[in-house]
């Protein structure tokens, strides 16, 4: 997957990544809306199985490269592993370094993917989550055009956990497609 936006560039993860994911995934402002910054272990695990993912599926997250600062984030698909009302889905998802947060920079790269979805993959819908703290990321669902469809507990965070609840939006395809033909 080499997905080329106006800014960006979407290209597959590698083990030199490791070192740009570990300073978003352990960056305590990035992490914020997550349960806790990852150790440079469980980043570099995070990186392993994304790896994983992108040769078992064919897609996964990738890395968001821009001209003269490099890897930025990570944006992208992937299954999601554990059940929930929305389940068996894909989801998308991003994480930007937070020098390049408030630039529309996640938005570029998620749009990108939408169409590699929704074209190529030829996917039927599309799912995203996120805590209802996390205004930034659902306001970039709705952009995306993503209806929210509700509220679930999240099955690998404990009911009194501050993240349990989780907004859940979808995009369908025909949707997505009905968006971009012109009227």
């Amino acid at each position: 997957m080499f997905l080329q936006g106006p800014r960006l560039t979407l290209r597959p993860l590698t083990p030199a990544d490791c070192d740009a994911v570990f300073a978003m995934n352990g960056d305590a402002t990035v992490m914020r809306h997550f349960p806790a910054p990852m150790t440079r272990a469980e980043s570099d695990a995070w990186v392993a199985r994304l790896m994983a993912h992108q040769q078992d599926r064919g897609f996964s997250f990738g890395a968001v490269d821009l001209p003269g600062a490099g890897c930025i984030g990570v944006v992208g698909l992937l299954d999601v592993p554990w059940q929930a009302p929305f389940t068996p889905a894909i989801e998308i998802g991003w994480r930007i370094a937070a020098a390049h947060h408030r630039q529309g920079l996640a938005e570029e790269a998620a749009r990108l993917v939408l169409a590699h979805g929704f074209g190529r993959l030829q996917l039927p819908r599309i799912v995203a989550f996120t805590p209802p703290a996390n205004e930034p990321s659902w306001r970039l669902m709705e952009r995306l055009g993503m209806q929210r469809q509700g509220e679930f507990g999240h099955p690998r965070l404990a009911p009194d956990h501050r993240l349990h609840s989780q907004l859940w939006y979808e995009l369908r395809r025909e949707d997505w497609m009905a968006a971009r033909l012109p009227d």
